[in-house]
């Protein structure tokens, strides 16, 4: 081979190196524009999953302080109902004692009703005959 005909092996050599170096350039370049085009959707689907969950969270939030409100009406509600029991147990007891007096003057035997544990069978308490005034209010701090 002459030198002229080396230079010019080495000529095309180098400029196929330029080609393979500009090539791999451009790939690595399309690799990493590809690379942050994920990474971005990666982000975005982050954050819509963020709104998405702080939504469900508000909701949940929502849902709980109304169970809280709901509780605490009841529990209200329960404290007058228990209070009432109370109150008609000792008019039950009043009346019964007054019964027993009446029974042991006349000597007349009374029917003279048992007091139910209220707490046991609730449905069988007698009825009153004059309503009992309590109110949520009066348990109030």
């Amino acid at each position: 081979m002459s030198t002229a005909q080396q230079y010019q092996n080495s000529g095309s050599d180098e400029d196929m190196m330029d080609l393979r170096k500009k090539r791999r350039m451009l790939s690595n370049r399309e690799s990493a524009r590809r690379s942050r085009m994920r990474k971005q959707k990666h982000m975005d689907d982050l954050i819509s999953q963020i709104n998405q969950l702080k939504t469900e969270n508000n909701q949940i939030v929502m849902q709980v302080n109304f169970a809280i409100q709901q509780y605490m009406k009841v529990d209200a509600e329960n404290t007058i109902l228990r209070t009432q029991v109370m109150e008609l147990t000792e008019r039950l007891k009043s009346l019964n004692s007054v019964l027993y007096i009446m029974e042991e003057i006349s000597g007349l035997a009374m029917d003279i009703p048992e007091i139910p544990d209220p707490l046991m069978r609730p449905w069988q308490l007698p009825c009153p005959s004059q309503p009992i005034m309590a109110s949520a209010n009066m348990f109030q701090c």
